[in-house]
C-alpha cells in the first residue's frame, strides 16, 4: 500500500477569504520564499523522487517543491480550508489528504519517499519520534521545527540538550542542524527561534522488536536523568541492564546523558 487516500476534502472554498492561523493548531504560515527555497534545496529533489509534505498551509513550500523535478508531491493536511485550497491549486503531480500527521500510516509508505514540512510545534516531538521508527522507506527528511527541539534531535551525548528524544531518533536517522529561522519568517510570528533539520537513514536501524526494546530502556534510564544509573536499573528490577553497563565498561554512577546512542543500542539487544 502506498500514500492512502482519505475521504474527500471538504471546507471553505479557495475564493473565499483566508482565516486567520489557528493557535489550536498551532499553526505559523511561512512566508519567507527564501527560506522556502533553502528547505527544498536541502531535500535534494530529484525526478523520480516521491515527497511528502506535511501542514502545507497556504502553500509557500508546496509551491517551491511543485516546481522543482519529482514524480509525485502528497500532502498531508489537518486543516480542512486549507487542504480544499491545497486541492484546487495544486499541480498535476499533487494529491491532498485532510488529516492529522500523527494518525498517518507512515509503514504504509512504498519505494522511496522525502518527507518535508514546517511542524507545528505541539506535535513536532511526538511526531517526529513516531516517523523515524515507522517511515522505513524514507531517504531524507527536511523539518522545520521549534529551536530547542531541533538542538535536543541534534545533541550529542554529555551535553545539557541530550536526552530520550536525541537517542531515538539518532538510532534510526544521522540528524544535522542546518539553520536557525527567526519569528520574522512566520505569520503569526512565534515567539521563539525556528530550526530547520535533515535526517537521513542510518546504515541498519533497530528492527521492531529491538526498538520496542529501546523505547523501553530510553525512557527508563532518563526518567531519572539526574540520579545514577546503576541505582535506577537496580530499582526498577532491571538488572540485566546494569550486568550490560558493566560490559561496556560503563561506571553505574554514570547518568543517562553520558551513553551514546551506541551504548542504548546494545542495552537493547539484552533481555526480551
Amino acid at each position: 500500500m502506498s500514500a492512502p487516500r482519505t475521504s474527500s476534502v471538504s471546507g471553505s472554498a479557495a475564493g473565499q477569504t483566508s482565516p486567520a492561523p489557528k493557535k489550536s493548531l498551532g499553526q505559523h504560515f511561512l512566508r519567507n520564499p527564501e527560506i522556502c527555497k533553502r528547505i527544498a534545496s536541502l531535500a535534494e529533489l530529484a525526478k523520480g523522487d516521491q515527497v511528502l509534505e506535511i501542514g502545507p498551509g497556504p502553500g509557500a513550500l508546496t509551491k517551491v517543491l511543485e516546481d522543482l523535478p519529482h514524480a509525485r508531491l502528497v500532502l498531508l493536511e489537518k486543516d480542512a480550508h486549507w487542504a480544499k485550497v491545497r486541492e484546487e491549486e495544486g499541480g498535476p503531480r499533487t494529491e491532498v489528504h485532510c488529516m492529522d500527521a500523527l494518525t498517518y500510516p507512515w509503514e504504509s509508505l512504498e519505494g522511496p519517499w522525502k518527507i518535508v514540512g514546517n511542524l507545528p510545534y505541539n506535535v513536532a516531538s511526538p511526531l517526529i519520534w513516531d516517523i523515524a521508527e515507522r517511515a522505513v522507506s524514507m531517504t531524507k527528511a527536511v523539518f522545520m521545527i521549534q529551536k530547542e527541539v531541533g538542538e535536543r534531535l541534534c545533541a550529542r551525548p554529555g551535553t545539557r540538550d541530550y536526552g530520550a528524544l536525541s537517542v531515538w531518533v539518532q538510532a534510526f536517522w544521522q540528524a544535522h542542524f542546518d539553520f536557525v529561522v527567526r519569528p520574522g519568517a512566520f505569520l503569526p510570528p512565534p515567539k521563539v527561534d525556528s530550526a530547520v533539520c535533515s535526517f537521513v537513514p542510518v546504515a541498519q536501524r533497530p528492527d521492531a522488536a529491538q526498538a520496542r526494546r529501546l523505547a523501553r530502556v530510553i525512557k527508563l534510564c532518563f526518567s531519572q536523568r539526574r540520579k545514577q544509573l546503576g541505582g535506577t536499573l537496580r530499582k526498577a528490577g532491571q538488572l540485566h541492564l546494569v550486568a550490560g553497563l558493566e560490559e561496556r565498561g560503563i561506571a553505574l554512577s554514570a547518568r543517562a546523558e553520558e551513553l551514546s546512542v551506541e551504548d542504548y543500542l546494545f542495552l537493547s539487544t539484552l533481555g526480551n
